[in-house]
């Protein structure tokens, strides 16, 4: 099976190399994204969320720091900025949560545009094989021999069939893994907001609660 992808490759002719290194981009940047998105960033968000909220409206707020510390993802990140305000009126805390939104929200987002962008390039660099192959097919056909026509007219077909789905082959999946992630992302980012504003008007509620400094 390998060594028929590899003539497959082969076959596609130099425009399966440049499909290749947009795959190879498109791969590194979904792995990484991944890794941020789905691994490093997503916790039980209801849970944390309610056992923070029970903190503070017990007047705990060292405790919930100290639980917001446990983790670096976007939800306990935003929390923590919250908590860690002097303030107690809710202009101020609002300002506070919008301010941590613009350091919070921008790691989930960051270059999760690359992969679409990635994906209709390779869907476009393959067309561009399509054209390079029949060209180069009717091409060969029309100065070949008899003989040596049919030869030349398969050679020109398989450059552009595969690099066509090659083409297909890597922006399936960028797409796909770019909806995915952005899914992802997007459920994270709801969350934060959720926390934010129930966090806000636990505070406000509470303004006996104050930081020790």
């Amino acid at each position: 099976m390998l060594r028929s992808l590899l003539e497959t490759f082969r076959n596609g002719g130099p425009v399966m190399y440049v499909i290749l290194v947009v795959a190879i981009a498109g791969v590194a940047i979904f792995l990484e994204r991944f890794y941020v998105i789905v691994i490093r960033s997503t916790i039980n968000g209801p849970a944390f969320i309610e056992r923070v909220m029970q903190l503070v409206r017990a007047q705990k707020i060292e405790d919930a720091m100290r639980l917001c510390a446990q983790s670096h993802s976007p939800l306990p990140d935003m929390g923590l900025l919250i908590l860690r305000s002097k303030s107690r009126e809710e202009g101020e805390l609002q300002n506070v949560a919008d301010a941590a939104s613009l350091s919070v929200i921008p790691r989930l987002s960051r270059r999760l545009q690359y992969l679409p962008m990635l994906a209709n390039v390779a869907t476009l660099i393959g067309l561009f094989g399509t054209i390079y192959g029949l060209k180069g097919a009717f091409a060969s056909v029309a100065a070949a021999s008899a003989a040596t026509r049919s030869e030349k007219l398969a050679a020109g077909i398989a450059i552009a069939l595969n690099a066509t789905g090659f083409g297909l082959v890597t922006a399936i999946p960028l797409t796909v893994g770019h909806s995915y992630l952005a899914a992802q992302a997007e459920q994270i980012i709801e969350q934060v907001d959720e926390f934010s504003v129930r966090l806000i008007n636990a505070l406000v509620e509470r303004p006996e609660a104050r930081i020790s400094r």
